[in-house]
């Protein structure tokens, strides 16, 4: 009995030192891929006065109604 109980307990140590290497390689795996990505990149937000300027380009809007509405950004 005493033998049984020592290699039921030894082959789930075994088991569990594999999963625990396992779970090691995969978080460094894990942390390189991350460190290789480099910090997220944002954009910057297009403000009110890039949007005006696009439509303006566009021709959506006339030159009388950019000048209004730029001078009521500019508020």
């Amino acid at each position: 009995m005493h033998y049984w109980g020592y290699y039921g307990w030894g082959a789930g140590m075994g088991i569990m030192m594999i999963v625990f290497w396992a779970l090691v390689i995969i978080g460094i795996v894990y942390l390189v891929r991350y460190l290789a990505k480099g910090p997220p990149r944002y954009e910057p937000r297009e403000t009110p006065l890039d949007i005006l300027k696009k439509r303006y380009a566009k021709g959506e809007i006339t030159k009388e109604e950019y000048n209004r509405i730029k001078d009521d950004l500019k508020d």
